[in-house]
């Protein structure tokens, strides 16, 4: 499956006042092969609950970094079990031990920072793509998170060339919130990214892959 970068724009304005359903529908039937990515963050229900209503059997690919909460963990176990999630984890090389003796907490911005992040998230996640193999992704990225993101749209090229799909992307965080609401679908906020490290800044996988 591949569509003209010309074309993207032209789908992106038709989309513009779509419902996420609605989005979902049209992006399925350009692939054969879709993935979902997730952090199991504090709304990653919504785009799990959207997605699976249509294609339930769709590829789940997350990266436990090893820091992440007992909250987070329970949360993604909660929507693994709800929604019987094919669930791809993939994780780092190495332990948390061993980061935190190597790295300790670099600060963002530094070589020790960026080395930290391609060894806890970015390698994992590049490495999976890579085998699986998608046409299509499914990811949550929303305008107003970065100015990267502002960038991007409902529909944008990534890195290398695979169609990224954003159904909830001009979804404040009220309006994600209130699907949850409407859905009864759980929000987890006690969350950490230690790649990301700040909430306006990008964890690096969205200008990799």
């Amino acid at each position: 499956m591949k569509i003209e970068p010309q074309k993207i724009a032209l789908f992106n304005q038709n989309l513009r006042y779509e419902d996420p359903a609605t989005i979902i529908d049209f992006a399925l039937g350009l692939s054969n092969k879709p993935v979902l990515t997730t952090s199991f963050g504090p709304y990653s229900a919504s785009l799990i609950h959207a997605v699976h209503r249509q294609a339930p059997g769709i590829k789940v690919l997350w990266c436990d970094t090893g820091y992440n909460t007992p909250q987070t963990y329970a949360h993604m176990h909660n929507l693994q079990e709800r929604f019987d999630l094919d669930l791809e984890v993939v994780a780092p090389k190495y332990t948390t031990a061993y980061l935190d003796h190597m790295y300790g907490k670099p600060n963002v911005g530094t070589p020790e920072h960026e080395a930290f992040s391609s060894i806890v998230k970015i390698d994992p996640i590049k490495e999976a793509m890579s085998r699986i193999g998608p046409d299509l992704w499914f990811t949550n990225i929303r305008q107003g998170q970065t100015t990267y993101r502002d960038d991007q749209d409902v529909l944008s090229l990534s890195e290398q060339g695979i169609l990224k799909v954003s159904p909830f992307y001009h979804f404040d965080n009220k309006q994600l919130y209130d699907y949850l609401m409407q859905h009864r679908l759980p929000a987890e906020f006690d969350y950490h990214d230690p790649v990301k490290a700040v909430s306006n800044r990008e964890c690096g996988i969205h200008l990799s892959i």
